[in-house]
């Protein structure tokens, strides 16, 4: 793929072709490449930045969501190996997208390419495992979970038709997740960076540490104030540490 160009999967708001770093974003259940244009407009042009547009939504609506994150990854990986250039990559990943993000990575490194850094925001570490069936309950019950979490455009959830629209690819999202489980010792080659908000009900500060035990490159966490969706509330201090992390990267080359 040209690094001017879009495929299914990646979405360039802002294309940065002199940029020395990339940084591949990857989506919350039922989020889509869209919720990262705040931060494509925020580092380009120093950074190109490219967010995943899994199917089920907007543009992709018409096709199913994702059966598993590991059929997801499986994916994802074909489409970013399409890049004819050869930039560092930069994972960031959100609640679901943190786990796509792990899986892609691991994927990646089998064949000796993979991340520098992988970001993991809003999620509890991989072999963390809590007894979670959203996709099991009824719209109502789904439409409930998107509001306790905020993390959902209010637009959508006050528009009854979009969001009865939208629905079946959000509860194939939470399936994906719901019933994620990683293999024993799995684990990245490149260090984590953990984000994770101190009132955060889906993971404990306990949860996000232990993605120390999923690198073999150290980890270090970064706990903001706020909810799941605390890289909203926050997008500035979260931003912060994207520019620390690619500062560090330009002065290394």
């Amino acid at each position: 793929m040209s690094s001017t160009t879009n495929n299914l999967w990646i979405r360039r708001f802002r294309p940065a072709p002199d940029a020395a770093e990339r940084l591949v974003c990857f989506p919350h259940a039922g989020g889509s490449a869209s919720f990262y244009l705040p931060v494509a407009n925020a580092l380009s042009p120093g950074v190109d930045v490219a967010a995943i547009q899994y199917p089920g939504r907007q543009d992709r609506r018409h096709e199913p969501g994702p059966a598993s994150v590991a059929e997801l990854a499986d994916q994802i990986v074909v489409a970013l190996a399409e890049w004819d250039d050869d930039r560092p990559l930069t994972f960031f990943g959100h609640s679901m997208g943190a786990l796509v993000a792990f899986e892609v990575a691991r994927r990646m490194e089998r064949t000796g390419s993979g991340p520098v850094r992988l970001f993991a925001s809003g999620r509890r570490a991989p072999s963390r495992v809590r007894a979670e069936h959203v996709h099991t309950l009824d719209d109502d019950g789904v439409i409930k979970e998107l509001r306790a979490l905020a993390g959902t455009d209010a637009q959508v959830l006050q528009d009854e038709e979009l969001l009865r629209m939208v629905l079946p690819a959000i509860r194939c999202d939470y399936r994906a997740v719901e019933t994620y489980r990683c293999e024993p010792g799995a684990a990245v080659r490149c260090p984590v960076t953990v984000l994770t908000g101190d009132a955060d009900p889906r993971t404990s500060l306990e949860e996000a540490r232990a993605w120390s035990e999923h690198t073999a490159a150290g980890s270090d966490l970064r706990v903001f104030s706020g909810g799941h969706f605390f890289l909203s509330e926050r997008p500035a201090e979260v931003l912060a540490v994207l520019h620390e992390h690619f500062t560090a990267a330009v002065r290394q080359t």
